[in-house]
């Protein structure tokens, strides 16, 4: 897996807990550290999270095998 899909999924991960806060307990975590929903800084958050979203669904349409020779290859180098 390259640098930029687990960047990618890292932020779609703190997306999903987000949005699970928001569900369970009604708390907005990145606009309680950014300042509000409108804030410029919890924009930019929110519209990397929607943009890595959309960039790991090329991961999930990812033939299996390639993914597997990729985690081959980048155990091999370590």
């Amino acid at each position: 897996m390259s640098g930029l899909q687990r960047f990618a999924l890292a932020l779609v991960i703190i997306g999903a807990i987000n949005w699970g806060l928001i569900g369970f307990f009604q708390f907005d975590l990145v606009a309680a550290i950014f300042g509000g929903q409108d804030s410029a800084l919890a924009r930019i958050v929110y519209g990397l999270v929607g943009l890595s979203g959309l960039y790991c669904l090329t991961l999930l349409f990812k033939p299996s095998e390639e993914l597997s020779r990729e985690g081959q290859t980048e155990h091999n180098r370590a």
